[in-house]
């Protein structure tokens, strides 16, 4: 008896049929990949989730009394107090304000070891067994030279970041000072501490912007390093981003009275 003829049957492995659904479990075609509209749904999902655990970051005080109405009154009361005990944080650990100029002997006692920072207390500190934690401090450390632009340029940024971020440490030393016969050609050199360590080094200014460096750009660092958080208020372009919305609020009701139309809540909560 002959065998029966065999034909080539062409299968979709595309479709959601039970046929291939039999096929994948033996192998003989590959499984489905996952549904681009599923996949988006779900990254939808979390963003909106997210966004809503995230929405009291970086209200104040007064924000938080606003949304007494609109938000359960236990939460509100815990992350009111999340804020006050971050705000007296910060309060406690401003405490330098200015830049520091030093001189070779007083490198290790204002550089490196005030990197260390201090211990601070918890919570559970009341009890005899509680640990506390060392708490670490930033500390930007410039080798200057006088005549050289990006030097200059450097310390007129640092006399503006000091008193806006009092709970970092900017210090200035001539280069020579620190470091014997230091090349000029290294000036400025960018130093940055933390807990000791120096968790960055940058050897003039052309990893920021050079001659062109700005304010923002050594913010960017600063965020990029974990000396503050991208979501700081005091930083410039989150201080851009409200006035640009402020404007833009400000816009829209102008154009509404010249035009005779009344803002709704619902307009006016979408710059919320």
């Amino acid at each position: 008896m002959q065998n029966e003829p065999m034909f080539q049957v062409q299968v979709d492995e595309s479709e959601d049929t039970e046929w291939n659904d039999i096929l994948r479990q033996k192998g003989i075609i590959p499984e489905r990949p996952p549904s681009p509209t599923a996949q988006l749904e779900e990254a939808l999902a979390e963003a909106i989730a997210k966004q809503h655990e995230n929405r009291l970051e970086g209200k104040d005080i007064s924000d938080l009394e606003e949304l007494e109405d609109d938000e359960d009154e236990e939460f509100l009361e815990l992350y009111k107090r999340k804020r006050l005990a971050e705000i007296a944080k910060l309060q406690q650990r401003s405490k330098f304000g200015q830049v520091y100029e030093i001189n070779k002997p007083e490198y290790s006692k204002e550089i490196t070891e005030a990197s260390m920072g201090s211990v601070v207390k918890t919570e559970d500190d009341k009890e005899e067994d509680s640990k506390s934690q060392t708490e670490g401090v930033y500390v930007f450390v410039h080798l200057a030279l006088e005549s050289k632009l990006q030097s200059r340029l450097l310390s007129h940024l640092f006399r503006q970041l000091a008193p806006k971020f009092r709970e970092i440490k900017f210090v200035e030393i001539t280069a020579n000072r620190a470091i014997e016969n230091y090349p000029e050609a290294n000036c400025p050199t960018l130093l940055v501490y933390y807990k000791g360590d120096v968790i960055k080094n940058m050897i003039t200014l052309l990893e920021l912007g050079g001659n062109d460096t700005k304010i923002a750009d050594l913010e960017a660092l600063m965020v990029k390093v974990g000396a503050i958080d991208d979501r700081d208020g005091r930083l410039i372009i989150n201080q851009e981003n409200e006035e640009a919305l402020e404007t833009k609020k400000l816009n829209l009701q102008s154009k509404s009275i010249r035009s005779g139309i009344r803002l709704t809540d619902e307009d006016d909560d979408f710059f919320d």
